[in-house]
């Protein structure tokens, strides 16, 4: 029996020799290579060249940045902070400038819907205007009133003039007794005669009494906007000193900036001992007793450009209402883009404190005395107080319209 024949064994193959010490570390250059060509980093490496050849960059960039990308700039870290920043506030002015149409739309839709509704027979076009100014006044008080009108408010031919020359409106705002269900009580008959005589009157559709001036205000503000397509839209007691000239003056300044509030800021206590004035029954959303409110105008006179006034009468249904009408308004503004101006023209004292401003050239906005919040003995004083500080007969017709 023949043997078979044994199959001759394969040597197994040889395996390849490893990657010398040279072609690792080159293969790790090229691999970090294409990294910074992927992330954009690529001057690092050509920092150190003099020159870059115009064939390797990308067809479409522009030569010289490219050079100076590559060559000159080293991607300092400050400078891409600082192009973050750019970019950052870019964003932002972006996002205000649709924040504003956005506000202009509402408007727009407000008053072409019912958003006006606060107008007690309000079906007129609007009319342009500068500024509007809402004197707060109440039934009781013809008195203080006709002591305006002997003072700094225009009358009958003046008040038109102003309006139509100058786009400044005033008019007292007031809105019906309780008793003027169904025809109408005595108060109520007595103001209808009062502005028929007078024409400076702003009715609301609201029922008056001391603890309703956050809804007042908010009704005012709306009924305003509906009525006139102003710049600024303010609010201020029958019982302030006011100089419409200088006022229209310090609102000129900021003509052009958007969600301004202007007024005389202030932080006062937030009181929680009931029975005192001011009184706050919600104190305990300001935190522990004790605590201040945020930053808001004091409520004698205070004023709000367009968008702000639109604001609050777009959403004036579920605008929240404090006890004091100046925290409700300043609540209602703390949380949005706006800019607060910090006017103490505004708020000067009686003489002789805007006597001696005036004398020295610095003629007050506004004069009351802060121990009465207005002018103490106001229908008594006003005339006085006019004569010393008030302005130059002249001086609001000087006024860029």
């Amino acid at each position: 029996m023949q043997a078979q024949p044994q199959l001759e064994k394969k040597a197994p193959p040889r395996a390849k020799p490893p990657l010398t010490g040279k072609a690792v570390a080159a293969l790790c250059v090229a691999s970090f290579a294409v990294g910074l060509l992927l992330s954009g980093w690529v001057p690092l490496l050509s920092a150190p060249i003099g020159k870059v050849n115009k064939t390797s960059a990308p067809s479409g960039c522009d030569d010289n940045r490219v050079s100076k990308e590559l060559a000159g700039e080293r991607h300092d870290p400050m400078g891409i902070m600082s192009e973050v920043s750019r970019t950052h506030h870019a964003i932002q002015s972006l996002d205000k400038a649709v924040s504003s149409l956005e506000m202009e739309l509402a408007v727009e839709r407000a008053r072409s819907g019912d958003a006006g509704a606060g107008a007690a027979g309000s079906s007129k076009a609007l009319q342009k205007a500068f500024v509007v100014i809402g004197i707060n006044t109440a039934f009781s008080s013809k008195k203080r009133r006709d002591s305006l009108r002997e003072t700094w408010v225009p009358s009958g031919e003046k008040l038109r003039r102003l309006e139509k020359e100058k786009g400044i409106v005033v008019r007292f705002v007031i809105g019906r007794s309780g008793a003027a269900e169904g025809g109408g009580g005595a108060a109520d008959r007595a103001l209808d005669a009062e502005e028929a005589e007078n024409k400076d009157f702003l009715r609301l559709d609201h029922v008056e009494g001391y603890h309703e001036l956050s809804s007042k205000t908010r009704i005012y503000f709306a009924t305003a906007v509906a009525t006139w397509d102003a710049d600024f839209y303010v609010k201020v007691d029958d019982d302030v000193h006011l100089n419409l000239g200088m006022l229209a003056t310090r609102l000129a300044k900021y003509r052009a900036r958007p969600r301004v509030y202007v007024g005389c800021m202030k932080s006062g206590p937030v009181l929680s001992q009931r029975g005192v004035k001011y009184h706050e029954p919600e104190y305990w959303k300001f935190g522990d007793v004790g605590n201040k409110y945020f930053r808001h105008a004091t409520g004698q006179i205070y004023a709000v450009s367009k968008d702000l006034a639109a604001y609050i009468s777009v959403n004036q249904p579920i605008l929240h209402r404090f006890a004091n009408e100046d925290v409700s308004v300043g609540a209602w503004l703390i949380g949005l883009e706006v800019e607060h101006v910090d006017d103490r023209s505004m708020c000067c004292a009686t003489p002789p404190d805007c006597e001696w401003k005036k004398r020295a050239g610095n003629v007050c906005v506004a004069s009351f005395d802060w121990s009465c919040s207005g002018v103490c003995r106001s229908v008594d004083r006003m005339k006085l107080i006019h004569d010393a500080c008030g302005e130059d007969q002249a001086a609001v017709w000087g006024v860029a319209a």
